[in-house]
């Protein structure tokens, strides 16, 4: 096995890493191809809006709340196991999607693929934490991140032009194969390679009993405050109200506002390699942290107070920019918890991600209503009522005390 401490670049396990992205990048597919299916599943099983937010709400659920048991698992069998085990669902998830015959099956496979895509990111953190130095797990993680990305480039254009030329079934049946492949090379090229300071845990109920002192650590409860609202905070803007957000605040076009959405999404791919290739260490991370975050809520209170349309755009891609501070969060995550302990502490933290984009999200549905009420327009109290809740997170973030793992 390569040594972790060892400088030499061809010494590390670069291919192996890599395997393990394909599989995150196709997460990543999976979690946005309901933009580039919407109309042929209406089309096809006559979906209301609302059949269709929680068609592509499925997912996150799956995903998030599948984390607690695939925190348990990786730390118990391993990461190779849990990781070949699971990613079977989102293949035979995928199939049950092309093949579904009504609305109920098509939740179905999305429920599997939630669940067969859960460990995705989180086995390439921990492989990144145990098998390369320790001075570089924020740079590296931010290249698999933005690496990962590419998913979402697949799930644009090109998935678009296969579901105009045949059907979102075969999207589904092109993924699926995708899946197969990528399932197949980490078979081949991931070993365990546990290294010295990882500890197996005695037994499933030692690590069940693992997760319940995560939480006895008080750096857990700033952790997870943040971990609610910052990714959440850039997916709700970009996933959700950019568009109305242009269009009906400016004047947009659908194609301007889609040329601001390609702009944004470019920039967040690449933000994440940035963050991590400058990571400041333990010592100033936190403050790094706390700065990107507060400066992502005055951006989105300006957004919110002076509704321009340089202001707006020029908000999202600077968001863009500064959203890939995220990688130094996982970082974080990182050295705040033994070797032992880091499956759960990833786990919980990609948990506390999901289901806050979840939150946020409704939230942001009931401020925008309320300002209406109110006699404001609608994007106002979105905006917010979004840079509160960073500002909070971060705050909480600020102020619980930190007790740092020997690792």
């Amino acid at each position: 096995m390569p040594d972790p401490h060892d400088g030499s670049d061809r010494a590390l396990p670069w291919l192996p890493l890599l395997t393990l992205v394909s599989a995150f990048a196709l997460s990543q597919a999976f979690r946005s191809v309901t933009a580039m299916m919407a109309s042929g599943l209406q089309q096809d099983f006559g979906l209301s809006a609302q059949e269709l937010g929680a068609f592509a709400a499925t997912f996150a659920f799956s995903f998030g709340l599948s984390q607690f048991f695939v925190g348990i698992a990786l730390d118990f069998y391993g990461l190779r196991r849990t990781w070949l085990c699971t990613f079977p669902l989102a293949i035979f998830g995928a199939i049950t999607s092309a093949l579904a015959p009504n609305y109920a099956v098509l939740i179905l496979g999305q429920i599997l693929i939630g669940i067969g895509c859960s460990p995705a990111f989180v086995v390439c953190t921990l492989f990144i934490a145990r098998r390369f130095p320790l001075d570089r797990f924020a740079a590296i993680s931010g290249m698999a991140l933005g690496m990962g990305g590419l998913g979402l480039v697949l799930t644009g254009t090109p998935l678009a032009w296969l579901i105009h030329v045949s059907s979102w079934r075969t999207g589904f049946a092109l993924l699926a194969g995708l899946a197969c492949v990528s399932w197949l090379l980490v078979h081949w090229q991931l070993s365990e390679g546990l290294s010295a300071s990882h500890q197996r845990p005695q037994s499933l109920g030692h690590a069940f009993r693992g997760f319940g002192v995560l939480f006895l650590f008080p750096q857990t409860w700033g952790i997870l405050s943040l971990a609610l609202v910052s990714y959440a905070s850039f997916l709700t803007l970009r996933g959700l109200w950019l568009g109305p957000l242009l269009m009906q605040r400016h004047g947009m076009s659908l194609v301007e506002t889609g040329n601001v959405a390609l702009v944004v999404s470019v920039v967040s791919l690449f933000s994440p390699a940035l963050f991590g290739h400058f990571d400041p260490g333990n010592a100033e991370r936190r403050r790094w942290i706390l700065g990107a975050v507060f400066t992502m809520a005055s951006i989105i209170a300006v957004m919110a107070f002076v509704p321009l349309g340089w202001v707006d755009v020029g908000g999202m891609v600077l968001l863009a920019l500064i959203t890939g501070s995220g990688v130094l969060q996982y970082a974080n995550v990182r050295s705040s918890y033994g070797a032992e302990m880091a499956g759960r502490a990833m786990s919980v933290f990609t948990m506390a991600m999901f289901l806050g984009v979840a939150i946020i999200q409704s939230l942001s549905g009931f401020a925008a209503s309320w300002s209406q009420e109110l006699g404001y327009e609608p994007f106002a109290g979105v905006l917010v009522s979004v840079a509160t809740l960073l500002a909070l997170g971060a705050t909480a973030f600020r102020l619980v005390p930190v007790k740092r793992q020997n690792l």
